[in-house]
Parts: structure tokens; C-alpha cells; sequence
């Protein structure tokens, strides 16, 4: 017979309805599609979803193991999606990827569909070489130094106060030509769940060395 951890049931304290379903978007499922992976009811999940009832342990396992995700994700309050989020500047913490650092501004933020983040590029980078696309806009505000754009074929130079903004099904990429960092504010707006579009961004170019982290 298979051990469960030993958590009667969850803390009070944590929404696990709403972490389940952040977890369920971003993977781009359905409730009906996670009810055929995990075994369960499609009105199980909901009432679950909605905070209509508390799920066992044993159901948590069902859903960790469709989700693929270990159980401890369900009661990670720092993960949990929040309705107002409030950052202070000395709290930020920046991830470094192959050419830059890039800066959430919108961590745990209830919606998806509105990706805020502070880029910055090193000199003559180039974080993506092929065109990108994907569903929803883009907006793009130069902070400091300088950016080259070039959206269906266009090309944009981006200084400081400058801005972009696009339909992002158009073919684009980005660079930073300079010989000096750049630093911008960039904001996915109506991306579709799964779409992972600062992923796409951040690919690296061949021959591209990653930055030490």
C-alpha cells in the first residue's frame, strides 16, 4: 500500500482551490482534460477549485502525479496568485540567463495574461537570433542605452524614453548593438495559457556563451 505524507488535510491558511487552478493554466488544460489524466471527476475539480470542498490527501496525490508536480507545490504560499501585487525596489531579485537579467514585475499576479518584466542586455547581445512569435502584444519602453527592434521586416533603434508597441503574431526580434548594457520594461499582454513567450525571448543565439550565474 502507497504512504501518503502525513497531512490530514490542508492548512487553512492556504487556497489550494486557487493554487490548483494556476497550476491547471499554465499548463494550458482544461478541467475536463485534467479530470481524464488524474482519474477524477470534472465536478470533483471544480468544487475543489471554487473552495466548495477540501480535497484528501490521497485526491492531491491523483492531481500532483496528471499535473506532474510534486504535492508540496499545492501549499507553497509564495507561489500562490495574488490580486494586488506590491514590490518594493531594494526587494527585487533578478534572474540572470545567457545575455541579461531579467526582473518580474509581476510575480504571483492573478492573471496570466498581463507579464510585466525589467530586461537587461549586455553589449552587443543578441538573446534571440530567429524572428519570434507568438498570440497577444508587446510593449517595449527603453530605459537606458540602446535597443534594435525589427518587427515584420521593420526595424526600430530604441533609446532611452522610446517605445514599441506590437501585435506579437508579427515576426520580430531583438538585440542590444551597442557596446554599452541596455535596459528596458517589457509587458506580454493576452498571451494564451502555455504560450511562454519571455522564453521565447530569452533563447539563446548560437555560439552564445551562458552568463555565470
Amino acid at each position: 500500500m502507497k504512504n501518503f505524507p502525513p497531512i490530514a488535510h490542508p492548512p487553512h491558511d492556504v487556497n489550494v482551490g486557487m493554487r490548483l487552478r494556476q497550476l491547471r493554466l499554465e499548463r494550458g488544460l482544461s478541467i475536463r482534460s485534467l479530470a481524464e489524466q488524474s482519474g477524477l471527476n470534472v465536478n470533483t475539480l471544480s468544487l475543489i477549485e471554487n473552495g466548495k470542498t477540501s480535497p484528501s490527501v490521497s485526491t492531491l496525490q491523483q492531481i500532483a502525479a496528471a499535473l506532474r508536480t510534486p504535492i508540496t507545490v499545492f501549499f507553497d504560499t509564495q507561489a500562490m496568485p495574488q490580486a494586488v501585487v506590491y514590490q518594493k525596489a531594494g526587494e527585487r531579485q533578478p534572474d540572470g540567463f545567457t545575455q541579461g537579467t531579467l526582473t518580474d514585475l509581476g510575480a504571483g499576479f492573478t492573471s496570466p495574461a498581463l507579464e510585466p518584466f525589467i530586461v537587461t542586455l549586455e553589449p552587443d547581445s543578441q538573446p534571440s537570433e530567429n524572428p519570434i512569435v507568438h498570440t497577444g502584444f508587446e510593449f517595449v519602453f527603453c530605459l537606458e542605452g540602446q535597443l534594435c527592434y525589427e518587427v515584420n521586416g521593420d526595424k526600430y533603434t530604441l533609446e532611452p524614453g522610446d517605445s514599441l508597441l506590437f501585435e506579437a503574431h508579427l515576426p520580430h526580434r531583438w538585440r542590444n548593438a551597442a557596446d554599452r548594457p541596455a535596459a528596458a520594461l517589457l509587458i506580454f499582454q493576452g498571451n494564451e495559457a502555455g504560450d511562454e513567450s519571455i522564453r521565447r525571448h530569452l533563447a539563446p543565439a548560437k555560439g552564445a556563451q551562458r552568463k555565470p550565474q
